[in-house]
């Protein structure tokens, strides 16, 4: 049993895990229990939770298939049982834990006849599979099965295109949360002036219902810390737009000093995966073909923020991070 305290006030709350099991290695439950709770409270913590839980935490999925012998989605293969959509299907279910950023590859090779399963996939070092026996396809003939997988890590749902890649690679439908179920319950006590909270919570195996519960805190707080701030940011809507005021001092003349100074290829030489970057800022450059830091700095501000999710204070962090590994002189005043 797991216990954690925490002074609030003067009460101490405390939170348990009073049961956890391992129903499958595609299958992990966890219940948790926090009291003792003011009337209202768990309601409060409760429903932020469960959303943090199911629609925060990011997972690994894979989310394109490239093979050269398939001419479209819905062919047949000699030699193999599955069809091409069922092979695809089979792809989605199987279960990956990383701490990749961004995406990656893999590939599968195998010879038949035989099965194919997730065992048979070839992965870089930061990616793992849950269940290596997951089923992928079987192979009646002597004959070789070769693919090209790409990995990616995210959250929430990716649903793909109905287009058809003339380079003959096949998106898929991916299910980033690796938290598949979560209820909530309050029980009252003390003349129903104090609640206890109890969770329960179903992952796919990719992390433990205690992990996922330590995640999707994190990024509560991380949620809330911006209303922490003293001061309002200087941020206004232009067009439907974030955008940020860098004035009297504009987003180029603060990089033009470094620009100056470093060479082309220098910058080129310079990989955003080098900084200290949130997942998802990263995924957000890099969805956007920025992939070095000279690709960074010749897109201008407003460019910059029409990228999908990149936010005000995304920018504000880069030009920090810049500052501080290239040590340049921006002006002192607040932006």
């Amino acid at each position: 049993m797991v216990r954690e305290k925490v002074r609030v006030s003067t009460r101490t709350l405390q939170w348990n895990c009073v049961e956890s099991r391992t129903d499958s290695k595609r299958l992990h439950y966890g219940r948790f229990v926090l009291s003792p709770l003011m009337k209202g409270q768990a309601d409060t913590i409760g429903i932020a939770m469960r959303r943090a839980l199911l629609g925060e935490i990011q997972g690994t999925c894979i989310t394109r298939v490239k093979s050269e012998n398939v001419p479209h989605e819905y062919s047949t293969i000699a030699g193999i049982q599955e069809s091409v959509p069922e092979i695809l299907m089979n792809l989605k279910e199987i279960v990956l834990k990383s701490h990749l950023y961004g995406t990656c590859g893999a590939s599968i090779c195998a010879r038949g006849p035989g099965y194919v399963t997730a065992r048979d996939i070839i992965l870089p070092p930061c990616v793992e599979i849950s269940d290596n026996t997951q089923h992928i396809a079987r192979l009646t003939e002597p004959i070789d099965f070769c693919i090209e997988l790409e990995i990616e890590r995210n959250r929430g749902y990716l649903i793909k295109s109905p287009h058809i890649f003339q380079d003959g690679s096949y998106p898929i439908d991916a299910v980033f949360m690796p938290v598949r179920n979560v209820n909530h319950s309050i029980h009252s006590y003390g003349n129903e002036k104090q609640e206890i909270l109890f969770f329960e919570i179903w992952t796919n195996g990719s992390l433990t219902p205690k992990e996922a519960l330590h995640e999707a805190s994190r990024n509560l707080i991380d949620l809330f810390i911006p209303f922490l701030h003293k001061e309002e940011e200087n941020l206004h809507l232009e067009n439907n737009q974030d955008t940020v005021s860098l004035s009297p001092f504009s987003f180029h003349e603060k990089l033009d000093p470094f620009r100056k100074n470093k060479k082309k290829k220098a910058l080129q030489s310079i990989f955003i995966d080098q900084f200290e970057l949130s997942p998802r800022v990263y995924n957000c450059l890099k969805k956007s073909n920025i992939y070095t830091l000279f690709d960074f700095l010749n897109k201008s501000q407003e460019d910059l923020m029409k990228m999908e999710h990149f936010r005000p204070e995304d920018l504000k962090q880069m030009l920090g991070i810049i500052e501080k590994h290239f040590t340049i002189d921006f002006p002192k005043k607040r932006f």
